[in-house]
């Protein structure tokens, strides 16, 4: 069985070891500061030993398609060429980086976000069908403001190009591969959701669009690694009827298998943006912290609209507390079906778990929180280190919240922050590769 200090393989490209940093929101923007913000939250990682860095989900399109504050836009060939300032850091560690490529589609910000909403009013959303109506419902009653324009069947190829050539663009700014956000209630989750796509084109079959994708980015990129995430919504909302089973996703990840996707991240999503991707406890201190209240309510378009979604929050935290390893079991089945390396995430925090699940349910693991609240963690997990030997995140989502409101994902919970200044102190996170 592997351990998590072996290399492997992901299409032409061989990692050192099989412990990723999973994408994350580093809120670094398009600005002057941008790469220095990237290279800041990723190098420590790579520094650590870390195998593979997958940077936050950035967006293909120019204009829209944010799903919240501060991401990054991979349009401009002039920004994305800065980028390999990025990308040389992290090869000077030994390690290897990806581009994470996004559009929110319905969840983009000119959907949720009031004072942005505001500010844009000539934005529509990106929509595969007309949204459903429990999301009409949702705009009916002041939640979400919907002005959907549902792309055409050119406009579909033409997005699926615009991705390719953000994702050739990546690898010309050195890169390692390119990661599609294919869940999170992003475009893509939206075109291979029942929920979402009732189209009756050749994109009616949602595969198609990530079959599209590829060989669009094949054409411009050659065999640089090209993996995505697939969604399971089994943690869907029971009003909701059409969505995408375990069975669903074996038949997609053999597809995109066959296409000819490097590797594949299976992750339980529900069709709508809830705490199913980040189990846990409810973020008491993040939604009570005074400095961030009228933030939190230029976002949600006042105090009443505020304390709703607090409530929730509340309600959502009681249906999915943490629960280890969650994604492993159709991880492990999708395992069974394809022949590409698979990569788990979601509430793996101890080394000897992680070891269990390599050979069994993965052949990667990532972790994402943790992350925020150890940079260095990769120190820690890698080498001969107990099986005990876990990340700190205390899994309470303090760190998720803010970021509505265009705050930098870090820890916010001082028992956390206090120990890994500890272990700083005591020179735990300098061993390195």
């Amino acid at each position: 069985m592997p351990t998590l200090d072996d290399p492997v393989e992901v299409g032409s490209l061989t990692l050192p070891n099989r412990l990723y940093r999973a994408p994350l929101l580093e809120c670094a923007g398009n600005g002057d500061g941008a790469v220095d913000t990237l290279i800041q939250d990723l190098e420590p990682g790579a520094a650590t030993g870390a195998g593979l860095l997958c940077q936050g989900a950035t967006i293909v399109r120019g204009e829209g398609g944010c799903a919240a504050p501060g991401m990054t836009r991979v349009h401009d060939p002039e920004f994305v060429a800065e980028l390999e300032r990025l990308t040389d850091r992290i090869h000077e560690h030994g390690s290897h980086v990806f581009c994470q490529l996004e559009h929110g589609g319905l969840r983009s910000m000119e959907t949720w976000h009031a004072e942005y909403r505001a500010e844009h009013p000539h934005l529509e959303q990106l929509a595969v069908s007309r949204p459903p109506w429990q999301l009409r419902l949702l705009d009916r009653l002041g939640f979400l403001e919907f002005s959907p324009r549902v792309l055409s069947t050119q406009e579909v190829r033409e997005l699926a190009r615009d991705f390719a050539r953000a994702g050739a663009r990546a690898i010309d700014a050195g890169y390692d591969g390119v990661h599609v956000a294919g869940a999170n209630m992003g475009i893509v989750q939206q075109f291979l959701s029942p929920f979402y796509n009732r189209r009756d084109d050749e994109f009616a079959d949602g595969v198609r669009f990530l079959e599209l994708l590829h060989d669009e980015f094949r054409d411009r990129a050659g065999d640089a690694p090209l993996v995505t995430k697939i969604p399971v919504e089994t943690p869907s909302p029971q009003v909701v009827r059409r969505r995408i089973d375990a069975d669903d996703a074996v038949v997609i990840a053999e597809r995109l298998a066959e296409t000819g996707y490097d590797a594949l991240a299976p992750v339980e999503t529900s069709v709508v943006w809830d705490m199913s991707i980040v189990r846990g406890e409810y973020p008491a201190r993040a939604w009570g912290e005074s400095s961030l209240q009228p933030a939190y309510n230029a976002a949600f378009g006042g105090r009443l609209r505020t304390e709703a979604v607090k409530l929730g929050n509340r309600v959502e935290s009681l249906f999915y507390g943490f629960e280890p390893a969650w994604n492993a079991d159709v991880a492990r089945r999708i395992r069974d079906a394809v022949d590409v390396p698979i990569m788990l995430e979601g509430g793996i925090r101890e080394r000897g778990r992680i070891d269990r699940l390599l050979g069994e349910s993965c052949d990667l693991v990532g972790m994402a929180r943790p992350f925020y609240a150890e940079p260095k963690l990769p120190a820690r997990l890698l080498g001969e280190v107990p099986e005990s030997t876990s990340a700190l995140c205390a899994n309470c989502n303090n760190c998720t919240v803010p970021q509505v409101t265009a705050e930098p994902g870090r820890c916010r919970t001082p028992s956390v922050v206090r120990e890994r200044a500890r272990r700083e102190r005591a020179g735990e996170y300098e061993t390195g590769r």
